[in-house]
């Protein structure tokens, strides 16, 4: 981080940084800002920015849990077990998904990966005895692990590389009038491009996630040396493509992500093609990435949602409107992909 008074607007920060020392690139931009934005706020729910599936309904959590306990049970039931959550929000996830675990024996201990000291006591507060962890170093190195990270990728810092006439450059952020704009940088970056992609048309772009990668890579290493399964669950794209995915949203609003830094959730869409093959190179086992819609129903989202409306006829229409919203193509069904791994010895999942 930027050292400076917490008061101080980033993007007067950004301003002297690159009036000393040059343009920074795009990636440190992204990174400091969403420092900023998350060290300070709940972004979460209508009174918020943005609003995620666990708080959408509590199926969504419910059905995952469900799914971490079937991969348990026909694993053998190993004890010790641990549920590692990356990026857990509100702990709304966690709560609900736990809750249904435990109905078949599954009752792990409890850890959250955050970096938001603003959200730490309302996750403890849903999920009493979680442990806080800092990054996966310090998660138990002994029994499996179940990993869920549900839009935790898509707020790590992404890199773009721009094809100029003079070959591929990093892209990079200067000042332009009151908002920020990028362009190409002066160091050549054609040995960071793949070979077979190194010859596209002038102007385009290529996004890499750096953090995405290493957190993939980590998170295999540990289903090979422990056991276990993770689920990654964001929108993004299961085959490789060009352009910059780059957006900011504030009050559920897109808006320019070059205004204003610090003060908006910025994301990218996740590049699953790229992390599956990353998990492989481990050895891990790849269970395959589907859409979040068609996952869901293949998990039994339709006859949970018709069960809970039957218990609560007044609320049927909310609750289907919720499924809908989850599984929908026009909505999170087809943007948003679950992507599953898996120890080499542990079985495949349901819905893969």
């Amino acid at each position: 981080m930027i050292a400076s008074p917490d008061d101080e607007p980033l993007a007067a920060i950004f301003r002297r940084l690159i009036a000393n020392t040059g343009p920074i690139s795009l990636m440190h931009y992204m990174g400091e800002a969403n420092a900023r934005y998350y060290a300070a706020r709940d972004p979460l729910g209508e009174a918020g920015d943005f609003v995620t599936a666990p708080e959408i309904s509590q199926m969504f959590g419910e059905l995952i849990g469900l799914w971490l306990a079937d991969m348990w049970i026909r694993a053998g039931r190993e004890e010790p077990v641990h549920y590692v959550e990356l990026g857990p929000g509100r702990g709304t996830l966690a709560k609900d998904a736990l809750r249904a675990a435990k109905r078949y024996g599954l009752d792990p201990s409890i850890h959250f990966v955050e970096a938001s000291t603003a959200l730490k006591d309302i996750q403890l507060a849903a999920v009493p005895g979680a442990q806080w962890h800092h990054d996966l170093s310090t998660v138990p190195l002994y029994g499996p692990v179940l990993i869920v990270a549900n839009e935790f990728l898509d707020a790590l810092p992404v890199r773009q590389l721009v094809r100029t006439d003079d070959g591929w450059r990093e892209r990079m952020v200067i000042p332009e009038g009151e908002r920020f704009a990028c362009m190409a940088g002066s160091q050549p970056m054609d040995a960071a491009i793949p070979q077979a992609r190194r010859d596209a048309e002038p102007g385009t772009i290529i996004e890499t996630c750096p953090g995405a990668a290493a957190t993939v890579y980590e998170v295999a290493g540990r289903l090979i040396e422990q056991g276990g399964a993770a689920l990654f669950i964001d929108y993004g794209h299961d085959e490789m493509r060009d352009g910059s995915t780059l957006q900011a949203v504030r009050q559920h609003l897109k808006v320019d992500p070059f205004v204003n830094p610090g003060e908006a959730d910025l994301t990218a869409h996740v590049d699953f093609a790229t992390l599956a093959p990353i998990a492989q190179s481990r050895g891990c086992k790849w269970l395959g990435t589907v859409p979040q819609g068609r996952w869901l129903r293949e998990l039994g989202i339709e006859a949970r949602a018709d069960a809970l409306a039957a218990v609560a006829p007044d609320h049927a229409a909310a609750i289907h409107a919720a499924k809908d919203r989850l599984i929908g193509e026009g909505q999170m069904g087809l943007l948003f992909k679950v992507m599953a791994l898996a120890a080499p010895t542990w079985p495949d999942g349901v819905g893969f």
